[in-house]
């Protein structure tokens, strides 16, 4: 059975999915990080082996054995990485990336480059990352828990139209996307790129969905970095209004799921469901959703 070597620094166990963990080490003089996969087994779900969903397990071993991210502009994975494949699972070895405390406009205008990036073509690279959680969502009853909340109506209203505006969305240019686009995964920076990690969900999506995702956790507004993502794009590829509404969708639907998943997990307890909107693990999502109301609004009125 696989173990982690005495001495390595964890960095984050397993939170669901395939990751067993995340350590931090050193071979010689480079510091690095190993990332364990275990393979799926008997019993887990489907989309685990599925190459085109977000949630396919091969897929962080794949983008560091293809090296398809190692000279994208504006995004880059760290240029040096190895994978070990055993029976039970795939060990991923990179170097470690120093944050470089970019500001949240640096960041926007790279993801603005890397959506004008092109990416070989593969057959494992993610597609309809939002359309395949909104169908988790479904299959956990839609947003029952904030059907009982004072976002009901709205929340009404968008789940009634997520059809439509997921087509909208997939009218929309389809670009190279991160896929997981949160500060965390965007620390490092080499010149005017910056250095990306956890490329588990690599893939295209509309224009503009990685810039939403990434506002949902960004210091500032969505506004000044849709305009420094716009100097990133290349000239001809989207116009502002379809760069918003592919901003606008992801981070309305994403916020949404998220308050309802913080939600439901507290909702069973004891007390009112208000009472429990202080809780540490509902309150960010909730500050995270109030900070979305005038997007929200712009989808509801559209």
């Amino acid at each position: 059975m696989w173990q982690p070597q005495p001495g390595w620094v964890a960095l984050r166990a397993g939170s669901g999915g395939s990751t067993v963990g995340v350590w931090r080490t050193a071979l010689g003089d480079q510091a690095v990080v190993v990332k364990r996969i275990a393979a799926p087994v008997e019993g887990d779900p489907p989309e685990l082996s599925s190459p085109r969903h977000f949630a396919y397990w091969r897929r962080p071993a794949d983008v560091v054995t293809a090296g398809l991210v190692v000279d994208t502009p504006g995004l880059r994975a760290p240029a040096h990485g190895a994978v070990e494949e055993d029976a039970e699972g795939l060990t991923i070895t990179e170097e470690w990336v120093e944050d470089a405390a970019t500001s949240g406009l640096f960041v926007a205008h790279a993801l603005g480059r890397f959506a004008g990036a092109h990416l070989a073509p593969a057959p494992w690279l993610a597609r309809n990352q939002l359309r395949d959680r909104m169908a988790r969502v479904e299959r956990h009853g839609g947003w029952k828990t904030l059907a009982r909340t004072t976002v009901a109506d709205v929340a009404d209203v968008l789940w009634a139209r997520r059809a439509e505006l997921l087509a909208a969305a997939d009218a929309l240019v389809q670009v190279p996307t991160h896929g997981d686009a949160v500060p965390a995964n965007l620390p490092g920076r080499d010149g005017d790129d910056v250095i990306a990690i956890d490329w588990a969900m690599l893939g295209t999506g509309p224009v503009g969905s990685d810039l939403g995702y990434y506002a949902l956790a960004a210091r500032e507004e969505l506004e000044p970095l849709l305009d420094a993502y716009l100097m990133g794009l290349p000239d001809g590829l989207a116009t502002r209004d379809e760069v918003t509404l592919g901003a606008r969708v992801t981070a309305v639907y994403t916020v949404l799921n998220r308050a309802e998943w913080a939600l439901a997990r507290v909702a069973g307890g004891e007390g009112a469901l208000a009472g429990k909107y202080r809780h540490p693990s509902v309150a960010p999502h909730l500050r995270a959703l109030q900070r979305q109301f005038p997007h929200i609004e712009a989808l509801v009125e559209s």
